[in-house]
């Protein structure tokens, strides 16, 4: 178990595979996007998995959206709320 006042140190290749990943997209689509393997997307995941103690993609972002890692709102969403307020 993560332990009080233990800090999550993620990378930022890491964070941008779990911001896309909260976004909806498949490891498939990660992979091409990041120009890498989906293996790689993969292996990213699990040590996501591991450092913030989770074992689901939800558990994941909501993990690093309540320590403040993520933004807790998609991107996509966000520019949604933004085209609307204008």
């Amino acid at each position: 178990m993560m332990g009080k006042g233990r800090e999550v140190s993620l990378t930022d290749r890491e964070l941008e595979v779990l911001v896309y990943i909260s976004e909806g997209w498949t490891s498939h689509q990660v992979a091409d996007k990041l120009n890498i393997g989906k293996k790689t997307v993969d292996y990213h995941l699990s040590k996501i998995y591991i450092k913030l103690e989770v074992s689901s993609r939800i558990q994941a972002f909501a993990k690093a959206a309540s320590l403040g890692l993520i933004p807790r709102k998609p991107r996509s969403l966000e520019s949604q709320e933004e085209g609307q307020s204008s």
